[in-house]
């Protein structure tokens, strides 16, 4: 039977997604998880998969389109079965994309110096980038389906004209502070559209999410042996992170204290079935977050099998749909960069975050009594006291702790 592949929505706050590319065409058979297209966000390109195999029988939407959210996009059937669009629920004026269309070459090259005559056709992602630039559409180079313009021609553009002075809208006024030196200048840097999400959802958290923050000492003497142990009986290639142990710890915890792993709306709160951990990942644009499904249900090995993975598909800005939305709980890992410690900012709907500092030799007083050497951590939980509060948040953070120290339970 026939069925609809959708525009998916990744984020809460997504109205819509422009379709960049069909990477299948009609005719061509797919297998359950193959990539058929890539859409763009404010955060990423993200790959849009099949959820079932079979052939592509239609393609719905042009290249270069913007699609809102839960709009049909394509069907998936057997070969020679006969399609009725109506039993699938799509209108049949619904104007298909040609196969040739979609596979239109994209055309590069830098920004024209003459001013195009005539509508200019470009992405809802380009329109709102070049209105926030000051940029004249008209003389941007389309690299899309038919010359339309899309993000990374607004991005190249930029670039291009790094020093132009129609770049940037005349900002108002700003009181110089009475401590600036007279004549001190400044490099204005226009907010990318990832920037502006980053900026408007954390305002947006720390504005509504009541959020109180506890610190707890890691000892990772026991963790480290065993990833060192577990490391050596794998090939490097498939070696076990820090993270891994961490998002495994995480997801045991959730499991002892399920009203962390939850989400405030409105009149109720939401207890999460599943236990879907998030991963912040640091891109020169800004930062994104990946999250790995059903951690609490996943072998060690297999978690850091799909962490790799999704890190470098999010640090190539090629995520995946499912990469994209569902978690339930962050980590956020700022240890590689020798950060002791530090908090971070709930990422709504979710009720917590977790913020790791660097793994240190400090000294510490042992069970005798004596001065010794220890392997700490340090991790900070910052919750929504609206669903939570200090007592729970820290009898999950000694979970975790427990978990960790205690690490046989991360391979059980």
């Amino acid at each position: 039977m026939a069925d609809l592949i959708m525009m998916p929505k990744l984020g809460f706050d997504m109205a819509e997604g422009t379709l960049v590319e069909w990477t299948k065409k009609v005719g061509d058979a797919v297998a359950e998880g193959d990539v058929i297209a890539t859409i763009e966000t404010d955060k990423a390109n993200v790959e849009v998969t099949s959820f079932k195999a079979g052939v592509i029988r239609q393609l719905l939407v042009a290249a270069g389109a913007a699609v809102p959210v839960n709009t049909p996009i394509a069907i998936v059937g057997a070969a020679g079965e006969p399609i009725d669009l109506a039993a699938l629920g799509v209108k049949p004026s619904a104007p298909p994309a040609t196969p040739e269309k979609a596979a239109a070459p994209a055309k590069a090259g830098p920004a024209p110096a003459a001013v195009k005559a005539g509508p200019v056709i470009a992405s809802p992602v380009a329109r709102r980038m070049a209105d926030e630039l000051g940029i004249d559409l008209h003389l941007v180079a389309g690299s899309g389906p038919e010359g339309r313009i899309v993000k990374r021609d607004i991005e190249e553009y930029v670039k291009v004209h790094a020093q132009a002075p129609q770049k940037i809208a005349a900002p108002p006024p700003i009181p110089t502070p009475s401590f600036a030196p007279p004549g001190e200048g400044y490099r204005a840097e226009p907010l990318t559209p990832m920037r502006q999400t980053i900026a408007r959802r954390m305002t947006e958290s720390k504005q509504q999410a009541p959020h109180f923050y506890i610190t707890m000492d890691v000892d990772m003497t026991a963790a480290l042996d065993l990833r060192k142990q577990l490391n050596a009986l794998l090939p490097e290639t498939e070696s076990i992170s820090v993270n891994d142990l961490l998002i495994k710890a995480a997801a045991i915890a959730l499991k002892q204290f399920p009203n962390i792993n939850a989400s405030f709306a409105g009149n109720e709160i939401r207890i999460h079935d599943r236990i879907n951990i998030g991963i912040a990942v640091s891109r020169e644009v800004g930062l994104v977050t990946t999250v790995i499904q059903d951690c609490d249900k996943k072998p060690l090995a297999q978690i850091a099998k799909e962490s790799r993975e999704s890190i470098a598909r999010a640090r190539e800005g090629r995520m995946r749909a499912e990469e994209m939305v569902g978690g339930t709980l962050n980590i956020s890992n700022l240890g590689m960069y020798g950060v002791q410690d530090f908090i971070a900012i709930i990422s709504p709907p979710q009720a917590a975050v977790l913020a790791i500092g660097a793994i240190q030799r400090v000294p510490v007083v042992d069970e005798a009594g004596q001065l010794a050497v220890g392997t700490r951590m340090k991790v900070t939980i910052s919750a929504d006291h609206r669903v939570t509060d200090g007592a729970e948040a820290a009898r999950f953070l000694q979970a975790f702790q427990a978990a960790l120290e205690q690490p046989m339970r991360l391979v059980l």
